[in-house]
């Protein structure tokens, strides 16, 4: 059987009636054509069947149409849905998304970077990296974003104040009359001191004590794993906040696996607002960052960046919290309005 032979893009022209430049600039997105113009260059394509080679007109245009996205865990489902929503902005706007997943690792981070860099017309990457690979990354001659604030000035940077978010969880566990809060951290990640910083702003003033624990990771497991410690001691935290949702359910499971009351013995929060902590028991009190949102943005800045178009100027949303049993200890009169309003809602799947 003679198998059909494939369609060049000459053929494409003949049977178009265009110049071959104007086949080229057309699936190449140079430039735009008049509509009956345009109609015959798809009707073209689409009647010869024709398709481009990837890699040959990525030698001629210098472009892959795609773009990086280099997350610290594709199991943690805030990256998840940053994931979520760059990818839908990438295909919106005629890009692919390549994703590595740099599994928390302190080392070796710039090797798995690399094919990354060469591949892909601009990077979105975790700031959570070490210093001298955000350095070489922010030298590169290929437009760069990350997701958070690294430890350098001058690069673009998409994600919330963490010093806001953490200080909109302190001034509610104020309110509700904790008088020793703990706060279970990730030393390893830059913003870990803002968030430090934000607590600190609202619990000294007030006089309440915090107390800072750490964990290994920023997994339930590791929440588990450094539950013994908050829990386990004369001077327990009236209420802990975990540096992650993920972190604050994994205290929370062995809290009640240790025979702690939630909220009444001790209370808990979280942050990220990830799908799971509302379907907890009781539900986590958490501040959401609106992570798709925030897939969305930065695909929508380094797109700018790729094209040469004005910036985006959704680089920064504001966090919100979200009110639920874990951490209420007060009577409903007592809760700001508008964190009552948000609980309410979500009862009723609003």
């Amino acid at each position: 059987m003679n198998q059909r032979k494939k369609a060049t893009i000459r053929d494409v022209a003949e049977a178009a009636g265009v110049s071959i430049a104007t086949v080229s600039k057309y699936i190449n997105r140079q430039q735009s054509f008049s509509p009956s113009v345009e109609e015959k260059l798809r009707s073209a394509i689409l009647d010869l069947g024709y398709s481009q080679n990837p890699a040959a007109r990525s030698m001629v245009t210098g472009r892959t149409t795609a773009i990086g996205l280099a997350v610290m865990d594709i199991s943690n489902p805030h990256y998840a849905n940053v994931m979520k929503g760059a990818n839908r902005v990438a295909l919106a706007n005629g890009y692919n998304l390549l994703v590595v997943d740099l599994e928390e690792k302190s080392t070796g981070v710039r090797e798995l970077l690399e094919p990354l860099v060469l591949r892909t017309d601009g990077l979105i990457v975790s700031a959570r990296i070490p210093k001298d690979v955000v350095d070489w990354l922010a030298e590169l001659d290929k437009p760069v974003a990350f997701l958070g604030q690294p430890e350098r000035q001058g690069v673009v940077s998409v994600g919330m104040d963490s010093v806001e978010v953490a200080s909109l969880l302190a001034g509610y566990l104020a309110q509700q009359g904790f008088t020793r809060i703990g706060y279970v951290g990730y030393p390893r990640a830059a913003w870990n001191v803002e968030r430090l910083r934000g607590l600190h702003a609202v619990l000294d003033p007030a006089g309440i004590e915090l107390m800072e624990f750490n964990a290994e990771e920023p997994t339930s497991e590791a929440g588990e794993r450094v539950a013994a410690k908050v829990l386990l001691r004369s001077d327990r935290p009236q209420a802990v906040i975990g540096c992650n949702d993920l972190v604050a359910i994994g205290l929370m499971t062995q809290a009640r696996a240790l025979g702690f009351r939630i909220p009444e013995d001790v209370a808990f929060a979280g942050i990220d607002n990830i799908p799971t902590s509302r379907y907890v028991t009781p539900a986590l009190t958490t501040v959401d960052v609106f992570s798709e949102a925030t897939g969305e943005a930065v695909m929508k800045q380094i797109i700018s960046m790729v094209t040469d178009q004005p910036p985006s100027d959704e680089l920064r949303r504001q966090p919100l919290l979200i009110v639920r049993d874990s951490a209420k200890r007060v009577s409903g009169d007592d809760i700001p309005a508008k964190a009552e309003e948000l609980s309410k809602s979500e009862e009723l799947g609003k």
